[in-house]
C-alpha cells in the first residue's frame, strides 16, 4: 500500500514539475516562433519529458493489482 502512494506521489511530483515547464516554455511563442517549433523545442527538452514520465507512474501506480489478501473491494 505504502508503495503505490510513494509512486503515485513520485509521478504526481514528476508530472507537475514537467508541466511548469511547458507552460514556461509557453513564451516561446509570444516571441515569433511557431507551434511546430515549440513542439520540436519540449519534445527535445529532459525537464519537459518529466510530464509523461509521471503520468506513466500515475498510471501504474492505480493500475498495479493488489495482494490476494486485499479485503476491500469496489
Amino acid at each position: 500500500m505504502y508503495q503505490k502512494t510513494f509512486l503515485f506521489l513520485i509521478g504526481f511530483g514528476l508530472t507537475v514539475i514537467g508541466l511548469i515547464y511547458i507552460i514556461s516554455y509557453l513564451n516561446l511563442l509570444t516571441i515569433g516562433y511557431n507551434f511546430l517549433y515549440y513542439v520540436n523545442f519540449i519534445i527535445r527538452r529532459i525537464e519537459c519529458l518529466y510530464a509523461p514520465i509521471g503520468l506513466i507512474l500515475i498510471f501504474i501506480s492505480i493500475n498495479i493489482e493488489r495482494g490476494e489478501n486485499y479485503d476491500l473491494h469496489i
